[in-house]
């Protein structure tokens, strides 16, 4: 469904972001894109969303495919019409607005008016909680509870890939495998590709299909995720954990910028 192949991004016309970025999301798979701060994760989201130019960014070598077409050059409202929706880090719920006013702001670009109601009821039993807040302004929500709004007012747009950025950010551990088993089953019964960006490598592996590991603007590995959760390199060298406990990143003279693909 999405083909990224080689893209370089610059902000200001000085500083390179991302250094050949090449991945792939299947038509309805989970992939997870994992890293550090700093690492480019978010500026792969925005240069797939469009959102580049608002940053004085700009794609400046390599392609993005969306179903085929190249959508380098495509505006940000054009993209979400035509079925990519980012969830942002820090969530960006209107908070003046009600839990019910969100959600019917996701769906504003749909043409298929009628099932909007059906499909916000759908939201609520994916998150029970939203259910008994959809009249409450959404600022007075908890951080795990805004979370879950960003993801209902995404999935009410309909979009066949979903982008998330750092879902779990700011929020209770036991919250956080909540929203993730959530994100799966919403994969699971709407078929909805996802991207998800994370630094919580353990609970974003245990919901994918495939992972790339990101650092300084590079994918230096990519593999299926059940073999990434449990594969000795990452968890010594990604991970910081081996099998005489943690390790100094700096002092691990294997692990370097050559490009690895584990199956």
């Amino acid at each position: 469904m999405l083909h990224i192949n080689n893209i370089e991004v610059v902000y200001s016309k000085i500083i390179l972001a991302l250094k050949g970025v090449s991945l792939h999301v299947p038509e309805g798979k989970i992939v997870t894109l994992l890293g550090s701060n700093g690492a480019g994760k978010s500026t792969t989201l925005k240069a797939i969303s469009g959102l580049l130019s608002g940053e004085e960014g700009q794609i400046t070598d390599g392609t993005i495919q969306f179903e085929g077409k190249t959508i380098n050059e495509v505006t940000t409202d054009i993209i979400v019409r035509n079925g990519i929706f980012l969830c942002m880090e820090g969530r960006r719920i209107f908070k003046d607005l009600t839990v019910e006013e969100n959600l019917m702001a996701g769906a504003y670009t749909r043409k298929d008016r009628r099932n909007i109601k059906e499909d916000m009821e759908k939201i609520y039993v994916y998150f029970p909680k939203l259910k008994a807040l959809q009249g409450r302004k959404a600022g007075f929500l908890s951080g795990g509870e805004q979370q879950m709004l960003a993801i209902g007012r995404g999935i009410m747009a309909k979009p066949k890939l979903l982008l998330l950025d750092e879902p779990s950010l700011g929020i209770a551990p036991l919250l956080v495998k909540e929203i993730f088993q959530i994100i799966k089953q919403i994969n699971k019964e709407e078929g909805t590709s996802i991207l998800v960006v994370e630094q919580n490598t353990n609970v974003a592996l245990s919901i994918a299909d495939y992972g790339y590991i990101m650092e300084n603007g590079r994918v230096v590995m990519q593999g299926k995720a059940d073999y990434l959760l449990s594969n000795e390199e990452v968890r010594e060298h990604y991970l910081g954990i081996g099998k005489e406990g943690e390790k100094n990143y700096k002092e691990s003279k294997g692990y370097r910028r050559r490009q690895r693909v584990v199956w």
